[in-house]
């Protein structure tokens, strides 16, 4: 039985806008992997749809795991994290074929978590103790409604006329990113099933492979993030939401989508004054900026159920946080014993691709590895991305964002997979 591993090899491959890191743990008489995340929804550049190179990256990673994969961790259900996972798609078969040991997602994934409540409980608006079962209950539901808003989003999304080009690609790109993913869902669940699934929160230890101590950060629960659930409970960007609201927004939206199918079934009379015909559009684009917020604060509170894992390796630490953004992050960084932990780690996954709030900025003042070039053990950053798909620069917003890109340039030894647009995967080895 290996004791630890004596280095680890890093592969970013190169997916376009998404997340796919193959890790690999060099023993003495073996070497065992672990696949975090497999998805795209925009392919890299010099690529297409059609140039399949999802399947490619589905058969490069069978072929350096020799048809063996030992731990596989989906750190959270969006489109550009699992969609490589789906079994409606090579990809996904070629992937299970890897018979995973250990399968790793957030405890919002778990199918014996309850999510039968249909109406919200007084108990969760009231300063007495709430009910953590009902709270459970109606976070999990709301997930499921958030993806039924998405699904309706992206349908209107395909409205000419609905708003400009630059407009209705934002709705639909998040929009689609969003939707359940049901394919890969489902072979993520009985990949779990065939072998041993952890459904994670922060706080865990998993021991997934030898010499490896692997702490989960994030997630919180709803339990353990009690106080900042009532903390932000009037913040618009607020993770937690209430199932009521979203049920509310799912159907103002299918009311959206029904009027404008209906707008666009009718025949247009072409003498409109021009007054009126402003008029309908100025309608129009306000209806597809608030749309557009919408989806966004959706986006905002999945991707705040992303895992966050610590990987210790011997004098390596590594850092995972999936697109993890500022409210998961507050939790972990309200336990002083765990920015002890954050304060010399060797390696970064660049949260969320490098979007304005997936690096804390308490986070960043952590690293006391960041520095100049010249500094033994300089922190080493890795950003999957791709640019001009997500957010904008006018309002500060594009993924990634251009201020933190150049700290992470100043700062770190940075790798962007967007930076080498013509490599299948960039490789980083470590010396444990």
């Amino acid at each position: 039985m290996p004791t630890a591993p004596s280095s680890i090899t890093i592969r970013m491959y190169n997916v376009g806008f998404g997340d796919c890191f193959l890790l690999s743990f060099h023993y003495a008489k073996d070497t065992r992997h672990m696949l975090v995340d497999f998805g795209s929804t925009s392919a890299p550049k010099r690529a297409s749809a059609k140039t399949d190179y999802m399947k490619k990256i589905a058969n490069d990673i069978k072929a350096v795991c020799g048809g063996k994969l030992h731990v596989l961790v989906a750190t959270h259900r969006h489109r550009d994290h699992i969609s490589g996972f789906a079994t409606d798609a090579e990809t996904g078969r070629t992937i299970a074929s890897l018979q995973p040991d250990h399968v790793i997602q957030p405890w919002t994934e778990d199918p014996r978590a309850p999510v039968s409540a249909t109406t919200a409980a007084s108990s969760i608006y009231t300063a007495g103790k709430p009910d953590p079962q009902k709270i459970t209950a109606h976070f999990l539901g709301s997930l499921n409604d958030m993806h039924a808003v998405a699904e309706s989003v992206a349908r209107l999304a395909n409205k000419k006329d609905l708003a400009g080009v630059q407009t209705r690609t934002q709705l639909q790109f998040i929009g689609e990113d969003n939707i359940k993913n049901g394919s890969a869902v489902r072979n993520l669940m009985q990949m779990g099933k065939k072998s041993k699934a952890y459904y994670v929160n922060a706080g865990m230890t998993l021991n997934i492979l030898p010499g490896v101590k692997c702490t989960v950060l994030g997630p919180p629960t709803l339990k353990q993030s009690d106080a900042i659930r009532h903390q932000r409970s009037r913040d618009p960007d607020n993770f937690w939401q209430f199932r009521s609201f979203w049920s509310a927004q799912q159907l103002a939206t299918s009311k959206l989508t029904r009027a404008a199918v209906g707008r666009a079934g009718r025949h247009r009379a072409p003498t409109l004054p021009p007054s009126v015909r402003w008029f309908v559009n100025q309608s129009r684009q306000i209806q597809a900026s608030q749309l557009l917020g919408l989806v966004r604060e959706l986006d905002d509170v999945m991707n705040n159920t992303s895992v966050i894992l610590l990987l210790e390796v011997g004098k390596q630490k590594l850092l995972l946080p999936g697109d993890a953004q500022i409210e998961n992050w507050a939790y972990a960084l309200s336990k002083p014993a765990w920015t002890a932990l954050l304060k010399d780690i060797n390696v970064y996954k660049v949260g969320h691709h490098g979007s304005l709030n997936a690096t804390p900025k308490p986070l960043w003042a952590l690293f006391r590895n960041k520095g100049s070039s010249s500094k033994r053990n300089r922190l080493g950053t890795l950003c999957s991305t791709k640019a001009g798909k997500h957010g904008s620069v006018s309002s500060g917003t594009e993924v990634p964002r251009r201020t933190l890109v150049a700290e992470l340039e100043k700062d770190s030894d940075f790798v962007s997979s967007e930076g080498s647009s013509q490599t299948f995967c960039n490789e980083i080895k470590l010396d444990t």
